[in-house]
């Protein structure tokens, strides 16, 4: 057994830490790839023309009319913001569609369909993508990354 010597402690706790940091960013990482993947599913219920009722149910996903909203989703790479690893999945800022008067950049456009539009009828895909997320691919992914007796989850 090897004797204690100063600084063993210290060191063999960062190098843990180092390696918890390198893991916990992969994670998050590929749980904002999958709950991209999954909004961009769920932005996919059906499509019509620019004009014509849509086969989207309220309360499911928007129906696809010129994939703007589709091709905008996307998630940001994870950052350290001193509480732990951060990545924001969402729509860009900038695109619209090529159709329509106001043409309403996607980024408006999809809040208008999460929390409602005027009709105070609404198409989430966004918050069922991120339930998704959490409740089935991130248990996953942190058994396959840390092990599985790192993590109880509920």
């Amino acid at each position: 057994m090897p004797e204690l010597r100063p600084g063993m402690f210290a060191r063999l706790f960062t190098e843990i830490d180092r390696d918890a940091q390198l893991k916990a960013h992969t994670v998050i990482s590929r749980l904002a790839g999958a709950v991209e993947r999954q909004a961009k599913i769920n932005a996919s219920n059906g499509a019509h023309p620019y004009g014509t009722p849509t086969p989207a149910r309220p309360g499911t996903g928007p129906a696809v009319i010129s994939g703007t909203l589709r091709r905008s989703l996307t998630h940001t790479r994870p950052v350290w913001t001193g509480g732990g690893w951060e990545s924001k999945v969402g729509t860009t800022s900038g695109r619209t569609p090529p159709y329509g008067r106001g043409r309403t950049a996607s980024s408006r456009y999809g809040l208008y369909l999460e929390t409602g539009l005027r009709n105070e009828v609404v198409y989430p895909f966004l918050g069922p993508a991120f339930r998704f997320g959490i409740t089935h691919v991130a248990p996953q992914l942190y058994r396959s990354v840390f092990g599985s007796g790192w993590v109880r989850w509920p």
